[in-house]
């Protein structure tokens, strides 16, 4: 049985800083069979300084004359909300989880407690941030968007303290973090997803694989499972009319738990990779497969040949793959038209 893939529903700031909205997509996250639903935790004015432009599909999606900062600040929780967040997660029985973006967050997140610290493609390059992040210990999962092979084994290197050339106390090992292949255009053109650059990664880094999808629609991140994805990342919005950043390029409930049903179908069948005769189809064998036999009356005696038999359906008598055994065998009984040979 395939290990299950972990589907992490992405609110990030769709909830446009309404902790209520929050608390909703909590529970259609749950509702749609994720088994995470993952925030965006930052103090906005640690990120991004006043100067730093939008990116273009947030000035296409936001007020444009809104600086990214000031975007931010209006579309992010206070701290203080996330703690109520994870206790609400708990309650409904779905997994916690939310990417800080600046090194107070990687502290409030570590205390708050999560099953994995997801570390957001664009810190990829951020070494003291990666310090950070390896020395609170928790299992990393880590998008790569934007980034190159290199970086992401440097990446690697500095989470599990192994990296000669930026030296780092760890408590982190291989087998504690995830990559995310990714593409960070929102939505990502399809001719620029490169499904197969997870290979490429796992190939560089002997590491686990996964994806985190900014497409539209749901088909790409059900490829991805086909393709050996075990984690799925994806964002959600009870809206995508909504104004902000990410609505436009997000899953709204029924889509999410489409994406979801279909990737626990995926897995499923994606099975051992063996190839054997499944218990299902094991019935079918005589039904669809063929037997030797009489091709017209045979009395008892007569010599069998290619005048005599033929091979037709049902295959539960001699198997057509004894036809040259069969050929020139003496007749044990008389056969009528159709009946099954028996030597």
């Amino acid at each position: 049985m395939n290990k299950k893939v972990i589907i992490i529903a992405e609110a990030g700031v769709n909830h446009n800083g309404s902790l209520q909205r929050a608390k909703e997509m909590v529970k259609a996250a749950k509702a749609a069979g994720a088994d995470y639903v993952k925030f965006q935790t930052a103090i906005p004015e640690l990120v991004i300084s006043s100067f730093a432009p939008k990116a273009e599909y947030q000035k296409e999606t936001t007020d444009s004359d809104q600086s990214q900062l000031d975007m931010c600040k209006a579309i992010h929780l206070p701290l203080t909300d996330y703690t109520i967040l994870k206790s609400l997660c708990e309650s409904e029985g779905i997994g916690f989880m939310s990417t800080p973006f600046d090194l107070v967050s990687i502290d409030l997140l570590a205390e708050l407690g999560q099953d994995w610290m997801k570390v957001p493609s664009g810190e990829i390059t951020n070494l003291p941030y990666l310090r950070k992040i390896a020395a609170a210990g928790i299992p990393v999962i880590l998008s790569t968007g934007m980034s190159t092979i290199d970086e992401i084994i440097d990446a690697v290197e500095i989470l599990t303290g192994q990296s000669k050339k930026y030296p780092t106390e760890s408590k982190l090992t291989k087998e504690d973090i995830i990559l995310l292949h990714c593409n960070t255009e929102y939505p990502t053109p399809f001719c620029d997803v490169n499904l197969s650059a997870m290979d490429d990664i796992r190939r560089a880094t002997g590491l686990r694989v996964g994806y985190s999808d900014h497409t539209v629609g749901i088909e790409v991140p059900i490829a991805a499972v086909a393709l050996g994805a075990i984690v799925i990342e994806k964002h959600f919005t009870l809206d995508c009319n909504l104004p902000g950043p990410d609505h436009k390029a997000s899953l709204e409930p029924d889509q999410l738990a489409a994406m979801v049903k279909a990737i626990r179908n995926i897995e499923q069948s994606i099975g051992s990779g063996e190839k054997t005769v499944s218990q299902s189809e094991r019935k079918n064998m005589a039904i669809a497969r063929k037997s030797i036999v009489a091709a017209k009356d045979i009395a008892k005696g007569e010599i069998l040949t290619e005048d005599n038999i033929t091979i037709k359906r049902p295959g539960n008598g001699v198997s057509p793959m004894k036809w040259d055994d069969v050929i020139g065998m003496v007749a044990i009984k008389d056969f009528k038209y159709d009946q099954l040979i028996e030597i």
